[in-house]
């Protein structure tokens, strides 16, 4: 295991115990067997930690549902069910952290963690309204926000219930009932409220304005991560334009386009850029 590894999961150990804002460095070089010297080779601080683990866990929870959906032979009620039992499967399997960040989220001040929250989110609505069109189409045109948003409570209260208070969990049984209720509100729901409209006002709303300099760190961060691909020449690209403003519009937009169609973990920085250019 490679110290960064060792680190991160120390912490979560401290943080599942803790909480973020408990929890020192000091008590985290500790509890792992380092020294502080070998923790600030690997993280600049405690914040740049606490946002490697928040990628770490909603990159893998994001491309697991993303890889459910986009397969061919899921259909149905059977991608219903598969796109659920990904979503507990995966709470499950990382409980301790799942606990830290929807507590965490609920009274954070930290604006780096809140706007990496609300990328993450738009993801998952993204991809469970591919899901909604694949499965429904034009029949559910005038209430697929809303389908977006029933989900997406299934999604909340159930998982509060076996990762808050301890309650017996068979997942087959659970995901089958969701994949039914879900099935349901798409075929017999008639009135929708939230439009299209109220859609594109909820996605824009919280999007602060986020500085040059902003922008040039975390996609120097991400840079940094990927090895070669059409995804990090377009990021070193579009870094390069934050900082000097030479690239046409167009340009701007087939260098975000490569990144939105790279792997789903990533995805999050097309949002971000998208809000900072304003397209």
């Amino acid at each position: 295991m490679s110290k960064k590894q060792l680190i991160m999961e120390s912490a979560l150990e401290l943080f599942a115990k803790q909480g973020f804002e408990a929890t020192s460095v000091q008590q985290i070089t500790e509890h792992s067997g380092i020294s502080k010297g070998a923790f600030y080779l690997s993280f600049k601080s405690k914040d740049e930690l606490i946002m490697a683990l928040i990628d770490q866990f909603m990159e893998q929870f994001v491309s697991d549902i993303d890889r459910i959906v986009k397969d061919p032979n899921n259909t149905g009620g059977e991608l219903l069910r598969k796109f659920f039992y990904t979503t507990f499967h995966s709470f499950q399997k990382h409980s301790d952290f799942a606990k830290i960040f929807i507590k965490e989220q609920a009274h954070t001040f930290n604006e780096e963690l809140i706007s990496k929250g609300r990328h993450f989110d738009q993801l998952i609505d993204d991809i469970t309204l591919s899901m909604i069109d694949q499965l429904y189409g034009e029949a559910v045109q005038h209430t697929k926000y809303d389908l977006i948003y029933c989900i997406k409570g299934f999604m909340h209260v159930y998982s509060h219930l076996f990762l808050f208070f301890n309650v017996p969990l068979d997942l087959d049984i659970l995901c089958q009932s969701l994949a039914e209720k879900t099935d349901l509100l798409a075929k017999h729901s008639e009135i929708p409220f939230i439009t299209d409209e109220l859609y594109d006002t909820f996605r824009k709303a919280g999007h602060e304005e986020m500085t040059d300099g902003q922008m040039i760190e975390i996609m120097a961060q991400k840079i940094e991560e990927l090895e070669d691909s059409i995804e990090k020449e377009s990021l070193i690209l579009l870094k390069k334009d934050v900082q000097e403003r030479n690239l046409s519009p167009a340009i701007i937009q087939g260098l975000i386009a490569n990144i939105r169609n790279s792997p789903p973990q990533s995805r999050w920085i097309a949002s971000l850029l998208l809000n900072y250019y304003e397209l």
